[in-house]
């Protein structure tokens, strides 16, 4: 006999299933095993769980919204974007759990080119998402956004992403396990799966993943498709992929902050 057992703890939800043995299995709420692929209706902002409000009058109240201020606090770090304050809880545990240049950069971007880059109703899809900022900063723009990582650092994103974004969005968004490279055809057929935007931030550096990389962005990146990709660059195998990107796909330089050495990249699929 099979127990199905529903606690919260620590503001998570959880489910948990039991055979009678000792073991558990135990499923996060919000983690999907293999994410929606169809956009659902705008959440009903009336109907919304008002969790949140302070944060943002006191948001609302601060001078240069659009700039984000940053507080260091036991592993959590509080910016302000989109008029919204987001609070990232982070840990060094793994480097998909630590917020990069990459992802500061493109969230400043995206909140000044609001025109140029429109994630109103848009379905946006984030590789190696991480903390969770670049997504929470696309719902807030009104996206409907597919947060993705490796398995073990899905907890924290969801974690992030659940606390800065219920009943401030007008889309939930989800979150799902995606490792480049591997069964991305099988989870993510391109029948059903289709995005406007691919968002990478600081996915690049000395890793032996690259070529899955590239080969997951192209994967994803159909007709009607953009990538924005920001990276810091690090090493001279940062610039080695920069260039196979520009082999591989329309590029375009959109910004260079060179204080930062940050670049961020516009792409579409090559006819």
């Amino acid at each position: 006999m099979i127990a199905v057992l529903s606690v919260k703890t620590f503001g998570l939800d959880f489910v948990m299933e039991t055979d009678g043995g000792t073991g558990l299995n135990v499923q996060k709420k919000g983690i999907a095993k293999q994410p929606v692929p169809e956009k659902p209706p705008p959440n009903n902002q009336e109907e919304e769980d008002l969790e949140g409000t302070d944060m943002q009058k006191e948001a609302l109240n601060r001078r240069n919204a659009w700039e984000p201020s940053v507080f260091y606090s036991l592993g959590n770090e509080t910016f302000s974007f989109t008029g919204q304050e987001i609070s990232i809880r982070e840990s060094l545990d793994s480097f998909g759990a630590v917020i990069w240049p990459g992802a500061v950069a493109l969230c400043r971007y995206l909140e000044k080119n609001r025109e140029q880059v429109d994630l109103l109703d848009k379905a946006v899809l984030e590789l190696g998402a991480g903390t969770g900022l670049v997504s929470i900063v696309a719902s807030f723009l009104g996206a409907w956004v597919t947060a993705t990582d490796l398995p073990d650092v899905l907890s924290n994103l969801n974690f992030n992403l659940s606390r800065n974004t219920r009943g401030r969005c007008r889309y939930t968004p989800q979150v799902a396990a995606l490792t480049w490279g591997q069964d991305v055809k099988l989870n993510f057929p391109s029948s059903v799966y289709h995005y406007n935007y691919v968002l990478c931030t600081d996915v690049v550096y000395h890793h032996n993943f690259l070529e899955d990389l590239l080969i997951t962005m192209q994967y994803f990146c159909k007709p009607g498709t953009t990538v924005l990709l920001a990276n810091k660059v690090r090493f001279q195998s940062d610039l080695r992929f920069i260039e196979n990107f520009k082999n591989v796909f329309n590029v375009t330089l959109l910004e260079e902050i060179p204080l930062e050495d940050v670049r961020i990249y516009q792409a579409t699929a090559r006819k």
